[in-house]
């Protein structure tokens, strides 16, 4: 009888809501990175944590010189990721293995950005980490949390959770789980690509200032909604989408991924007053593609993070291209947030370079109609 009073009298049975934990996980998360960011952007000024140019570009170093982004502070990721991870543990259910595994994977992704600013900071004319062991670190985080996710499906009799779901289609499944170890290899191995690919390139679009942590606001809240749809079994089974139960679960992560970013972004819009460096970018890409694994919307997530994936695609094609054309390029310059801000534009020079916010904004907007694009994809199947 006692604790019937009590959930009537302190409403605590709210805590019980999904929807009331997404809202305050998104708060706390918001206020955290907030009263964090003052204090570790004033100690990170103060120890003059802060890249300098680069030296990729004499356009781009011209344009960061007259700017002065070289006495800009990185390592800002740093309070994002533990006001995250912070808000997580406290409004998140930890006996869910969705959670659990997305602050391991964030926590572990975080540990090699770290490491990789750390590097950069402190060792005299280095770039960080060796593209090699940046790739082991990055790989061992991310087979860590898939080979407890496949374990676990395996195990508990859920291996529907190794199924992929192409969009579109309302009875289309591929069941890699049907083809025992073979297919489990398979679905480790996919999934890799799919969270070491959107960790990289979110660290690529983290260029700008505002430009990574406003996209991911936008990419996190479209797919904190798939994960509370996907959780739901009436609304999948209305909407013919694939079930996982315990999945509205992240919806949590994904409001809490929410907050730290608008937190974050408080102090990194323009003009920015910290960076967030590869100890944010790269676990925050981690956790977004953490997510859409959950949901069972892996072939989507090019559409849901277009801006990060088009990023991506940029260097990658910019830079094959260049070793085997023998020096040439497609795009003024990759990735293409630069093209606009040195160029004016992306496949030749136009009048007039872009103003940083500029190509922000419309940045943000692209990311805004792409999410919407792709949650009209909850109804077409």
């Amino acid at each position: 009888m006692f604790p019937g009073i009590f959930d009537d009298i302190l409403r605590i049975q709210l805590f019980g809501y999904i929807s009331f934990r997404v809202a305050m996980a998104a708060l706390t998360a918001f206020a955290f990175a907030i009263l964090m960011g003052r204090p570790v952007i004033a100690w990170l000024r103060a120890h003059k944590v802060s890249e300098g140019i680069k030296g990729d570009s004499a356009d781009l170093d011209a344009l960061t010189q007259k700017s002065e982004k070289k006495s800009t502070p990185t390592m800002g990721g740093s309070f994002l990721v533990l006001s995250l991870i912070g808000s997580v543990l406290l409004w998140g259910r930890l006996d869910n293995i969705h959670v659990v595994l997305a602050v391991l994977l964030t926590a572990g992704l975080a540990a090699v950005g770290f490491v990789d600013d750390f590097k950069k900071l402190t060792v005299l004319k280095s770039k960080g980490l060796k593209p090699r062991a940046k790739m082991i670190g990055l790989t061992a985080a991310t087979l860590f949390a898939l080979g407890c996710f496949a374990y676990y499906a395996s195990t508990s009799g859920r291996a529907t959770l190794l199924d992929l779901f192409p969009p579109f289609f309302k009875d289309v499944r591929i069941s890699l789980a049907a083809l025992g170890l073979v297919g489990v290899m398979i679905f480790i191995v996919f999934q890799w690509f799919v969270v070491v690919g959107t960790s990289n390139a979110c660290n690529i679009t983290d260029g700008l200032d505002g430009l990574a942590a406003g996209c991911m606001i936008i990419s996190g809240l479209t797919l904190s909604i798939f994960c509370y749809v996907t959780g739901r079994a009436d609304w999948t089974g209305y909407l013919g989408l694939p079930h996982v139960a315990a999945a509205s679960e992240m919806a949590v992560v994904g409001g809490a991924l929410c907050g730290a970013c608008m937190g974050f972004l408080w102090y990194n819009a323009y003009p920015a007053r910290v960076f967030m460096g590869d100890s944010g970018s790269l676990p925050l890409g981690g956790l977004l593609a953490w997510m859409a694994l959950v949901a069972k919307q892996e072939l989507v997530l090019p559409l849901i993070g277009f801006v990060f994936f088009a990023e991506l695609a940029s260097s990658f094609i910019q830079t094959q291209y260049y070793k085997r054309s023998g020096g040439k390029r497609i795009f003024t310059m990759a990735p293409i947030h630069h093209g606009l801000q040195v160029k004016g534009g992306i496949f030749k020079p136009g009048e007039k370079p872009w103003h940083e916010m500029q190509i922000v904004v419309r940045a943000w907007i692209i990311a805004a109609a792409c999410a919407m694009a792709s949650l009209s994809l909850l109804k077409v199947r």
